[in-house]
């Protein structure tokens, strides 16, 4: 089982519909982003352990973001959570050259391995920064879309300000341990519309503005 086998079963699935999408997963193969220890899983539709307690996202759920984010070439994208970089790298993809993708991560051995697993899979404009992203990255604010890898208590105003007019935001919202909700909030003349897309369940977001 290869890269190709994973994209054709969220294909079949239809998890991922757009050719947007389907080139980003082409493009970046799993593989890249996973301990040595997990390469043997790399293609399977599962979250995999990574380290310090983390994990890679399964990549059905990382289509499903990709997909309701709604990411268009040439954005600037907020990443709320670096972990192992997958999940930056397909929206590197999607964004282009032209787009740029910020990640925050506070875990300080998460932050190296992030950046040199992107450095592997030739991923070049992604940009991985260390700090508290419960607060998101106000120097390169605003950003055109911005989305969680974490389950947070809520999306704060701190982070709502950082997005352009029209933006969308995808929080993973709920209890540090158990069922959450993947929610896309689209800022609309200064008022925001909000949709449950689905339930989930993520690791706990650290900080200041997280648990």
């Amino acid at each position: 089982m290869g890269n190709d086998d994973l994209v054709k079963g969220l294909i079949r699935s239809g998890l991922i519909r757009s050719d947007a999408v389907k080139m980003a997963f082409s493009s970046v193969d799993r593989r890249y982003f996973v301990p040595p220890e997990q390469k043997k899983d790399a293609y399977l539709d599962t979250p995999l352990p990574t380290m310090d307690g983390q994990t890679i996202s399964a990549p059905h759920m990382v289509a499903i973001m990709a997909e309701e984010l709604r990411v268009e070439s040439g954005m600037k994208v907020l990443e709320i959570g670096t972990g192992s970089g997958y999940h930056a790298a397909i929206v590197s993809r999607i964004v282009g050259p032209e787009g740029r993708v910020v990640s925050v991560e506070r875990v300080p051995s998460l932050v190296e391995w992030g950046r040199a697993n992107l450095r592997r899979a030739g991923i070049e404009n992604v940009m991985v920064i260390k700090g508290d992203g419960s607060k998101g990255y106000h120097l390169e604010a605003p950003y055109d879309r911005i989305y969680y890898t974490a389950g947070s208590p809520d999306v704060p105003e701190t982070v709502r300000g950082q997005l352009n007019e029209d933006g969308i935001i995808l929080g993973v919202v709920g209890p540090a341990r158990g069922t959450q909700r993947l929610v896309r909030y689209t800022k609309k003349g200064g008022r925001w519309e909000e949709r449950t897309l689905t339930y989930c369940v993520f690791v706990p977001l650290i900080g200041e503005l997280g648990y």
